[in-house]
């Protein structure tokens, strides 16, 4: 067996142990001594002279405890070889049978989410004169509601946690329209933004099956998270490139298309990408696969370049930090996509490998971005202390208190696994469950910022 036939073995192994690993019906353990079993039969096959991928195919076919699970392997792996050794006639028909139901219900909800943020115009709501702020305010439940109802479709759930769900969307319909919101204050952008973070959550409870206390499962829902986010910046790039070509061609003919682009087919399109985004990540999760561990040891080190330049500038200028609200909104972003490339990475890492050079990097990028959020924290009660709380320094006061608490705590979880003191499934288990403090916290900024800084 040649060094290329083991490299490209252990990656058949690796997205076959991937795969087993998102199954809802195994458990980590399970998955371990299936992998043991799979590669006893390579290890058979290959001495009896057969080729590393003909031994691969060949073992998972004959794994006859996996049978169901393989010809589901197979399925979403349509392009691979394997579905010809795997699937018979019938389950190939159908999973094209199944394929195309999918299709059809998806293409059901993107067009419903579509009509929906064209229906308050029947009332009297112009989206190009929204002098109230409607729109900016229920932006979040145009986006997200019709994704928990594809979810809660695609995943069967009881009727009693659908009610649940359905709960808190109201709630959050209440939260953002119950109390008179200028479009110019503090609390109408503060409302706008955390919606949907509060909201993104609730479709968490839905993608999962109601599963929440999985940390498998809320695992898979960060991945989704990072998958969807690709793919609708790939669709709204598409898009954009659409509705260039749509306002020039018809242009040239004489006929102006910039009203119809402005209030039909940009926020249509819009709402029905979000439906579609989440279809592609669950039709062609063997592609993204092999891009989350891309993504994040592309990004990683630049991230870490970026903030440790920051703080090297900071320290030779002396300079403080503004904390004007558009530079706090800045900040906090940039320590949110840190969290997203630790949360990405962790989800695409192998849980069994030992600590490398890449961990280590990420624990100095999470330092890193744990120092930044000192500095805000200290500018922003700074301004608290000599002039006072606004809605917007209430509300960044909050957020990077809890991202002060998960960066510190991934930092010494980092520290402890790459010091070999750890296991690497505390990080997992850790940044999946923090995920319901952003959540609370988006909450406690709907619900209780609007009255308590009514006019601000």
């Amino acid at each position: 067996m040649t060094v290329d036939s083991n490299s490209d073995l252990e990656q058949q192994i690796a997205e076959w142990r991937a795969y087993m690993r998102r199954r809802r019906e195994l458990h980590q353990t399970d998955a371990e001594e299936l992998e043991d079993h799979l590669r006893d039969r390579i290890t058979e096959l290959t001495s009896a002279g057969l080729h590393p991928d003909e031994a691969f195919l060949i073992a998972v076919k004959r794994m006859g405890s996996l049978d169901e699970l393989s010809r589901e392997f197979a399925r979403e792996h349509s392009e691979r070889l394997w579905k010809q050794l795997v699937l018979t006639g019938d389950d190939a028909a159908t999973a094209s049978t199944g394929k195309r139901r999918d299709l059809l219900i998806m293409i059901a909800f993107a067009a419903a989410a579509a009509l929906a943020i064209k229906a308050p115009a029947l009332f009297g709501v112009d989206m190009t004169d929204d002098d109230s702020g409607f729109y900016l305010r229920n932006m979040g439940l145009f986006a997200l509601a019709p994704l928990a109802a594809y979810f809660a479709w695609r995943r069967s759930l009881k009727p009693g946690l659908i009610a649940v769900l359905a709960g808190l969307f109201a709630l959050g319909a209440v939260a953002v329209n119950a109390y008179p919101m200028g479009i110019d204050t503090q609390t109408i952008v503060l409302s706008t933004i955390h919606l949907p973070i509060a909201l993104w959550l609730v479709v968490g409870v839905a993608y999962t099956g109601g599963e929440w206390r999985s940390d498998r499962r809320r695992m898979d829902f960060i991945r989704f998270t990072g998958e969807w986010l690709i793919y609708f910046v790939l669709i709204a790039l598409g898009g954009g490139v659409l509705t260039a070509f749509t306002v020039n061609i018809f242009s040239a003919i004489g006929i102006d298309a910039e009203t119809f682009v402005g209030t039909w087919l940009v926020p249509c399109g819009a709402m029905a990408a979000i439906v579609v985004a989440a279809w592609l990540v669950e039709a062609k999760q063997s592609v993204i696969e092999n891009m989350a561990p891309v993504l994040t040891r592309v990004f990683t080190p630049l991230f870490t370049v970026t903030l440790l330049v920051l703080l090297g500038a900071i320290a030779w200028t002396t300079n403080g930090i503004d904390v004007q609200r558009d530079v706090l909104i800045i900040f906090d972003l940039l320590l949110v996509v840190v969290l997203g490339l630790v949360l990405y990475s962790i989800s695409a890492r192998d849980p069994a490998a030992p600590p490398g050079v890449f961990d280590r990097l990420q624990l100095a990028l999470v330092v890193a971005a744990l120092l930044i959020d000192v500095l805000v924290l200290a500018a922003i009660t700074s301004r608290i202390t000599g002039f006072g709380f606004t809605a917007n320094k209430t509300a960044a006061l909050g957020e990077n208190l809890v991202l002060l608490a998960n960066l510190a705590w991934s930092a010494w979880l980092l520290l402890g696994f790459v010091r070999g003191r750890l296991p690497f499934g505390r990080m997992e288990h850790w940044q999946t469950r923090y995920l319901a403090v952003y959540a609370a916290w988006a909450w406690v900024v709907l619900l209780v910022f609007p009255p308590l800084f009514r006019f601000a």
